[in-house]
């Protein structure tokens, strides 16, 4: 975040739309990558501001590959926080976008982004036919960065549609990918979604998802990733919850509530209170 802030303050005035002997515009590009960071960490005030600037610089230069990488971080940062109305139609101008100029190596992140934005607002008949062609994409695009988190969103709709036993294979396997490539921040995410399945067991898998729930919170703590601390905080609370233990209940829904309202992640605050009147 320091490098390309600093890239973001020095590429201004006369800057701004130049290449440089790229195939992308640095001032653009620099600001893509900056919203993605501040989402990470749930800077999201920050980050919309940041996104606001690339996308007017974005269209002044009307460039298709540099105009739907900014999109995608815009739809990434609203999917992130949870305001999915937002989100959406970001995605599917991005989407758009690779369509019309036939940016065939961006298909697998924007179809990802896209269909979990679909499933986590409830349109999940609609999300799994994106996610499992980002999946079968972004090999063939020798993108690695992007497929250990399509093959994690794609273990998420499965779970959204209630389809568990196809979830776990796939969530085990994104964890897989992102030890390979070294990819700290997915890992982090997949350990929260091997928590999330474990404990929508029937019974639940108590140990297996504390297990996975704590090694998510450790990673999401030291990278300073608050969006995830408040998702394991909160599975942590809801699975406590239906276990009877109410103190621990108590103490991490009652964390992500505060990290949640703090960012304004007001999707998924309905869930942590509701949980959390039930322990009180």
């Amino acid at each position: 975040m320091d490098v390309l802030g600093w890239i973001v303050t020095s590429l201004n005035r006369e800057w701004l739309h130049e290449r440089f002997g790229h195939g992308i515009f640095p001032s653009v590009m620099s600001r893509t990558y900056l919203v993605y960071c501040l989402a990470a960490v749930g800077a999201f005030t920050e980050g919309l501001v940041k996104a606001n600037e690339g996308v007017r610089i974005a269209e002044v230069i009307d460039h298709p590959f540099t105009l739907e990488q900014m999109y995608h971080s815009v739809g990434y940062l609203a999917l992130l926080q949870g305001d999915f109305d937002r989100a959406i139609p970001v995605l599917e101008r991005a989407r758009g976008i690779c369509r019309a100029a036939n940016i065939q190596s961006s298909v697998p992140g924007i179809a990802s982004a896209l269909g979990h934005a679909y499933a986590l607002a409830g349109r999940v008949d609609e999300a799994l036919p994106l996610l499992e062609q980002a999946v079968e994409r972004a090999p063939a695009m020798k993108r690695g960065i992007d497929l250990a988190h399509c093959v994690a969103a794609l273990s998420e709709g499965y779970l959204l549609a209630g389809r568990r036993d196809a979830a776990a294979p796939l969530a085990q396997r994104a964890f897989e990918l992102s030890q390979e490539y070294k990819e700290r921040g997915n890992q982090a995410w997949t350990l929260r979604l091997l928590g999330e399945i474990a404990a929508r067991r029937k019974p639940p898998k108590v140990e297996s998802a504390e297990a996975s729930y704590r090694q998510a919170l450790a990673f999401a703590e030291e990278l300073g990733m608050r969006p995830l601390q408040a998702h394991s905080h909160r599975g942590l609370g809801i699975l406590y919850t239906q276990i009877g233990r109410r103190e621990p209940a108590r103490e991490e829904l009652s964390a992500a509530i505060a990290l949640s309202r703090a960012m304004k992640m007001q999707f998924w605050l309905p869930q942590a209170e509701e949980a959390l009147v039930q322990v009180t």
